[in-house]
């Protein structure tokens, strides 16, 4: 990561994944590894909970797929609004930073 953008980068990480929260810390981070994945950052894609699958793929690919049916699909399944809400956030977190991580190395000719 460029000194440039690695301190912004470790902040806004921290403010997403490293507050509590309704969700569990561990849940956000898996989603934003998921959402990196997906986004171009290589590596192992950790484990997402099935049901969260389908938003968290969405929202790292083509957000402008979601619906209220996914959203609704998730309250039905025990989620709050705000549990929504994190996961929403942690999965858009990963899959700029895997952008952002991606272009860095295209940029210094490591892709």
């Amino acid at each position: 990561m460029s000194q440039r953008y690695s301190g912004l980068v470790h902040r806004l990480r921290g403010a997403v994944l490293g507050t509590s929260g309704v969700t569990e810390a561990s849940l956000r981070a898996a989603v934003e590894a998921r959402a990196a994945g997906l986004g171009g950052r290589p590596g192992v894609e950790p484990g997402v909970p099935a049901v969260l699958s389908t938003l968290v793929d969405k929202v790292a690919q083509q957000p402008f797929r979601v619906t209220d049916g996914d959203v609704q699909a998730l309250r039905q399944a025990g989620y709050s609004e705000d549990a929504i809400f994190e996961i929403t956030a942690s999965a858009a977190l990963g899959a700029g930073l895997g952008r952002l991580e991606r272009g860095l190395a295209a940029l210094k000719g490591a892709v």
